[in-house]
């Protein structure tokens, strides 16, 4: 396979152009030189792209991502790391299926009003000390494209 210009591997990657440069920044992906004034890349910068695209779909940051590359550009990925990320995921299914739970239940509930409901009750209760999650896409996220 040939080189790719950036406007081909945003297209292949999905990714507009100002992410693989905001990506270049942040030392995620390097081109291999320039055609004019068209970054180049090797074409294995898709698998890479496609490894931060799955890392950040898994909730890691650009930083935590980065580290699981060695120098030599080689995934270096820690099984451990990938461990907690997955006991992660899992407490925050949890706490959104409650969550998910409560509002059906809310919806539902044949209480006058919904203040009245116990259940409804329980979840503001929940809410004011900070035991409702947050869902991850309302957490906030910078760059380009993120």
């Amino acid at each position: 396979m040939t080189d790719l210009d950036i406007s081909e591997v945003a297209h292949r990657a999905g990714v507009p152009a100002s992410t693989l440069r905001f990506y270049e920044e942040k030392g995620l992906i390097a081109p291999i030189g320039r055609r004019g004034l068209r970054r180049q890349y090797d074409p294995g910068v898709l698998e890479r792209l496609a490894l931060i695209a799955l890392g950040r779909t898994a909730g890691f940051s650009l930083e935590e991502i980065a580290r699981m590359f060695a120098p030599d550009g080689q995934p270096r990925i820690d099984r451990q790391v990938l461990v907690s990320k997955a006991e992660e995921l899992d407490r925050t299914i949890r706490e959104l299926g409650v969550l998910r739970d409560s509002l059906r239940h809310a919806a539902a509930c044949p209480a006058p009003s919904h203040m009245e409901c116990s259940t409804f009750r329980r979840l503001l209760k929940a809410a004011a000390s900070g035991g409702v999650a947050v869902p991850p896409r309302h957490r906030p996220r910078t760059g380009p494209g993120l």
